[in-house]
């Protein structure tokens, strides 16, 4: 969709309006400020393109920023995988910053608070001040510790910096109003005392911010225009602009702070508490599990950056969160793959078709097309022999009208090759058909012109050489919960949802032009879905995943319930 066809967003609206009102367009900066405490999923993917869209809407710089103030969860494992996913997205940020680049700066501003009166040092426990806190209809209670002087103030801070305290000993706390009708006003921790190594700044720091001092005051620091975070954030805004007021230069950019809705994707969970839980109890393989909804597991399963950036320019951004389907998501993962995938063809639940008039030996290599949508993407040879592999499903003994597949007696066209009709078959002692027996007509080749090739038949089956199969290993992925909201009951546990069928592990056949295919190559194994090259292949073992359908088959099985 241009520019010009598509109707701005309420986000877009506010920039405007500021820019119409006198906000120099060159002063526009925004960012995306992951915390490196997990990896990043669908969620996250709706703000990446909102804020690294507005930097190509406006031409404006998009800093990449690390809220890295918890060293007990944060690692450097999950900044690496955040910076892989938002560059695979198709985004470059402008400066690559973190909150521990402004604990200093942060620490001054603190001294600053205590010396102005307006942050003091509270002994007491966690439960202790929770009590205090009151609730949302009684004010809260002042600390036995707030009006402790600047100087023991002073002193005590220095102390718990340089780590002379236990943790949870004392904190920082700003001093706003207890009786404040936002809980979030009621002196608020500024800091609390941690004794872990942080990822960057290792052990030199004993005290760490919290998320509200730490956010908008990194907002200033890089003096980001327009401070974009989801719903749950609108009560900390009016904490977000007390804090600023306290440090904001009349000359330099305020940053403004700006809700949107989380877009909550059906049949998964997005809390990263919830995510870790599936990864920790072994429901999944890891934070990259092609059944997770974070971008990592999207990417090995087979997803592409364009339709992820579709899906999310098609929920859009609004001011009321809601439930999106993940038929969507996964429609547009269809749509896009359907342009870009090779066809190719492939059999995962085999059984035995001989062409009985065929001659013995002989191998005939079919001209093939590798995507109708693409004419640019030319043709492939197939090898044709006597014995093919076809699907279980693709033959029965009798059926009815309806049945455009093969059956005795019946004709159908094999794909860029020819008509065959099931003469015979063969079944095991347990009655399981074990081959099929056909005759062709030598004159029916697809595309030879002749009388016969054009002739009609209903259906049109995929199939393999048997002498020239590749046997390959196909990783049928589903989704995770068989529930469209698993985190929406409050009297069961999310887990109780969990599909025990969302993998399935299956060893199929695939034609022997994909023997040099590459991890993360993706195909439409034709009849199937598309399958793309799982990244635990090898040049000995193949290995594919099932990214999606050809079509929504979980839509029809809701219909029929």
């Amino acid at each position: 969709m241009s520019e010009t066809s598509r109707s701005l967003n309420f986000i877009e609206h506010i920039i405007d309006e500021d820019l119409a009102n006198g906000f120099p367009k060159e002063k526009l900066r925004f960012r995306f400020p992951p915390e490196p405490n997990g990896y990043l999923h669908i969620g996250h993917a709706s703000s990446i393109c909102l804020n690294f869209g507005l930097g190509l809407r406006y031409s404006a710089p998009v800093n990449l920023r690390f809220d890295d103030t918890n060293p007990a969860k944060e690692e450097q494992e999950f900044v690496d995988a955040i910076k892989k996913d938002v560059q695979w997205l198709g985004f470059e940020w402008d400066t690559e910053c973190y909150a521990s680049d402004y604990f200093q700066q942060l620490y001054d501003w603190a001294v600053m608070l205590i010396k102005e009166g307006k942050a003091y040092v509270d002994s007491q426990s966690s439960e202790e001040i929770a009590k205090q806190k009151g609730t949302p209809t009684e004010a809260g209670s002042n600390s036995p510790f707030r009006e402790r002087s600047i100087k023991e103030n002073l002193e005590l801070f220095e102390a718990m910096k340089n780590g002379d305290f236990q943790e949870g000993q004392h904190v920082l706390r700003a001093k706003i109003d207890m009786s404040s009708s936002n809980m979030l006003m009621r002196d608020p921790i500024l800091y609390r005392i941690l004794h872990k190594a942080h990822h960057r700044t290792d052990t030199d720091w004993c005290i760490y911010p919290m998320y509200d001092w730490t956010h908008g005051e990194s907002d200033y620091i890089e003096q980001v225009s327009h401070s974009l975070c989801t719903l749950e954030f609108a009560m900390h805004r009016e904490l977000y602009d007390w804090f600023l007021n306290q440090v904001v230069d009349a000359d330099k950019v305020r940053p403004k702070q700006r809700e949107f809705a989380r877009r909550n994707l059906s049949h998964t969970v997005v809390s990263k508490r919830k995510l870790l839980q599936l990864v920790e109890k072994n429901v999944v393989s890891g934070w990259d599990d092609p059944r997770m909804p974070t971008i990592s597991g999207m990417r090995r399963r087979g997803y592409t950056p364009e339709s992820i950036r579709n899906f999310v320019d098609t929920i859009g951004i609004a001011k009321r969160e809601n439930v999106v389907d993940v038929s969507l998501l996964e429609f547009c993962v269809r749509e896009h793959l359907n342009k870009i995938a090779p066809r190719v063809m492939a059999v995962l639940d085999p059984v035995k078709l001989v062409i009985t008039n065929y001659p013995e030996g002989e191998v005939e290599w079919l001209e093939a097309e590798n995507n109708p949508e693409d004419e640019s993407a030319g043709n492939r040879s197939v090898p044709f022999s006597r014995e093919l592999y076809i699907e279980q499903d693709d033959f029965k003994e009798e059926a009815n009208r309806k049945f455009f597949r093969l059956k005795l007696g019946g004709e159908v066209r094999l794909k860029n090759g020819y008509i065959i009709k099931a003469e015979s078959c063969t079944k095991d002692a347990e009655g399981n058909i074990t081959e099929i027996q056909c005759t062709y007509d030598p004159k029916s080749k697809s595309g030879s012109g002749t009388e016969e090739s054009l002739r009609k038949v209903k259906g049109t089956l995929h199939w393999v050489s048997v002498a020239h199969a590749i046997p390959a290993e196909v990783r049928l992925y589903d989704r995770l919960f068989n529930d469209a909201t698993p985190d929406s009951h409050k009297d069961q546990d999310f887990m109780d949802f969990v599909n025990p069928n969302s993998l399935e592990i299956i060893t199929g056949y695939v034609e022997p032009s994909l023997k040099e295919a590459q991890v993360g190559d993706i195909f439409q194994f034709q009849r199937l879905g598309y399958f793309n090259i799982e990244k635990d292949a090898t040049p000995e073992k193949l290995i594919f995943n099932r990214t999606v359908g050809l079509r929504d088959t979980w839509g029809k099985i809701q219909e029929k319930e």
